[in-house]
């Protein structure tokens, strides 16, 4: 197969012109030149070239010519199947490319469950590597931002003008950040999922929509308040710093915070908006839908975002689900007497691994355990 820059030049001779020039058809394969008369016969064109610059890398190109040219095995390639059923070329050749084969699109590399995942539309799912620079691409093949290192920026001046939304997915072992188009930083935790806008909207409030546990600091705008939605607590405000936590599996949604002001309300009272001040905490009971405050040791609810896990009179079973967030690891314990143990600590996940971790426990509170992969098993 051609380069996937001949291929586009020949669609895009037959977009202006609108019809088949044979001499940008030269360079091509049989096959191509074919495509592209399929491609010409059912109006598909422009769909076609929007998904050829969609595709960020030469690596994704490599890996769609596999799916184009048939194998010997095949009894015709790909794209022929897809022009017979689909409405745009696009539309069904993404799909096909994500369910047949579940890879994704940048790499050719399987998904996994300790990939960091960039959701982008309803179907289309890139793999997000650490320490990694690349342009941020819209379905629509618009550029949006870039990743630099372990963060992604939004362009603020990016040419869209309707609210399109980005999910992004942290795992286990794992944390990153988001600038957000305004120029708000979040820190995502390990666990954490994010639904936002790829550009806020003049006359609209900033809505994001978080499962997980995040680090904002949000940049200041009277006229467009910001919002966290986390499941039925929303916290409001206008520029600020703070913390909020709101995993599936905990009974509280926490939100602390460090400068500035924020309201926190819910959609099972909602009447009840609670306002923080600096150093307080509030925390949301998902059982009795009450709302509770007070002032706290704001370190402790921060420290993850330079790497440390603070606790303070935690049980080890408190602490055994925030273990297994940071390190990656599944934490079954069999020991009753450690279950309740009440017991301060500070470790820093980048100097100490988990059985450094354990180590230090068991020299508190004696027990046994072992370690299978990521398993630890402790009796």
């Amino acid at each position: 197969m051609s380069n996937k820059q001949q291929l586009r030049s020949a669609l895009e001779d037959t977009n202006i012109s609108g019809s088949i020039n044979a001499r940008s058809l030269k360079k091509l394969t049989v096959e191509e030149q074919q495509l592209i008369h399929d491609l010409h016969n059912e109006g598909l064109v422009n769909e076609a070239i929007k998904f050829i610059d969609s595709l960020d890398t030469d690596q994704e190109w490599q890996l769609i010519k596999k799916k184009l040219n048939p194998s010997k095995k095949q009894e015709k390639p790909l794209w022929k199947s897809v022009l017979r059923y689909a409405a745009i070329f696009i539309g069904l050749l993404t799909t096909a490319y994500f369910v047949e084969i579940g890879f994704n699109t940048e790499s050719g590399t399987q998904i996994t469950e300790g990939s960091i995942k960039l959701k982008i539309g309803r179907d289309a799912v890139k793999v997000i590597r650490q320490g990694e620079s690349r342009q941020l691409v819209s379905v629509s093949g618009k550029m949006v931002g870039e990743q630099v290192g372990d963060r992604i920026h939004y362009d603020p001046n990016a040419e869209i003008d309707e609210l399109i939304y980005n999910e992004l997915e942290i795992p286990y072992g794992r944390v990153f950040e988001v600038e957000l188009s305004d120029g708000t930083l979040v820190h995502l935790n390990s666990g954490t999922k994010m639904r936002y806008p790829v550009k806020f909207l003049k006359g609209q409030k900033r809505e994001v929509y978080l499962e997980g546990e995040a680090y904002f600091k949000v940049s200041k705008d009277r006229e467009h308040p910001f919002i966290v939605n986390a499941g039925d607590v929303a916290v409001e405000v206008l520029g600020t710093e703070f913390n909020i936590s709101s995993y599936k599996e905990d009974n509280d949604v926490k939100t602390v915070l460090v400068e500035g002001s924020v309201s926190m309300s819910n959609s099972v009272v909602p009447e009840e908006k609670v306002v923080l001040k600096p150093g307080y905490k509030g925390t949301w009971n998902k059982t009795a839908h009450t709302t509770e405050t007070g002032e706290v040791d704001v370190d402790l609810y921060t420290g993850w975002t330079r790497g440390e896990l603070i606790f303070r009179n935690s049980t080890f079973e408190n602490m055994a689900k925030k273990l297994e967030r940071r390190y990656n690891v599944t934490i079954q314990n069999n020991n009753l007497l450690l279950k309740d143990k009440i017991l301060n600590a500070r470790f820093n996940v980048d100097i100490e691994n988990i059985e450094d971790v354990l180590k230090s426990i068991n020299e508190i509170q004696p027990f046994n355990y072992k370690v299978t992969g990521k398993k630890i098993v402790i009796s």
